[in-house]
């Protein structure tokens, strides 16, 4: 059964307040889910952030690849929505999933309200993605995504500018609480090697072989030197997680989009 988890204040915990950092949302017919991009300042500073070369969704995008390997650094968003103005959007719509990502939700003092809002409205299932350095109010989120990037402390700095510590740890506590839990990480060559992923995979199994791993190839980015991998090696990333893990997931950009088009609110 899940219980919200409740945190004493401290430099990884955060708390609510009415301000919202959304500048961007798009709903998806085929699957019901509503898809809020948060803008903060994010705790990390990850090599392969594709935020800061693109601030729309990807979905909306035809030729996203193409976009992202060619655009200059983006901009902060113009305007941001208050949380009257996001709910408005969600009127009239079937929405069963409202799933929180950009740059670190968890650092939008408005997330949770906003969470708590759309269960409280819609009744639905809520999922935050993050990178799990700081935890904010839970309370009416359904499963976390934790993106970890790296368990070898010196290839996470390498990647992100980071300590790992925190996010390991917190990724235990919310397994913990009994909140449903799931784990992602990119497969960057020359960063992150299948190897790398290999040993994430053993860290999440050291905490529940039976949480999820879902492996992304990068995306090759405007002023990085990374490539992005192939769909064979993708998968046999995924082979190496199996060993330890009984559900790995993964996905290229090589593989084509599901479902109808999604529809940009804002």
């Amino acid at each position: 059964m899940n219980q919200p988890i409740s945190c004493p204040q401290s430099d990884t915990v955060l708390t609510s307040d009415r301000s919202l950092h959304v500048y961007h949302v798009v709903y998806e017919p085929t699957f019901k889910s509503i898809i809020f991009h948060h803008w903060t300042e994010c705790n990390l500073k990850c090599l392969g952030c594709y935020c800061k070369v693109e601030k729309l969704d990807f979905s909306l995008l035809p030729d996203w690849q193409m976009r992202v390997s060619t655009n200059p650094p983006e901009k902060p968003p113009e305007r941001l929505l208050s949380l009257d103005e996001a709910m408005a959007l969600t009127e009239n719509l079937a929405i069963e999933r409202a799933i929180s990502i950009g740059v670190e939700p968890s650092l939008d003092p408005g997330m949770p309200l906003l969470a708590r809002e759309m269960k409280s409205r819609h009744h639905t299932y809520n999922i935050l993605f993050t990178n799990g350095v700081a935890l904010a109010d839970l309370s009416s989120i359904d499963e976390v995504i934790f993106s970890l990037k790296a368990v070898t402390p010196e290839l996470y700095r390498n990647y992100t500018g980071g300590d790992n510590r925190k996010s390991m740890a917190n990724f235990r506590r919310v397994y913990d609480s009994g909140k449903k839990l799931q784990a992602e990480i990119t497969l960057v060559p020359g960063a992150i090697e299948a190897n790398e992923i290999e040993k994430v995979a053993e860290f999440i199994a050291s905490v529940d072989n039976n949480i999820p791993l879902r492996i992304t190839g990068f995306i090759q980015l405007s002023g990085q030197p990374f490539r992005a991998p192939t769909g064979a090696e993708v998968e046999a990333a995924a082979a190496l997680a199996k060993k330890h893990l009984k559900t790995v997931n993964y996905l290229s950009g090589e593989m084509p989009r599901v479902g109808t088009p999604p529809i940009r609110l804002f």
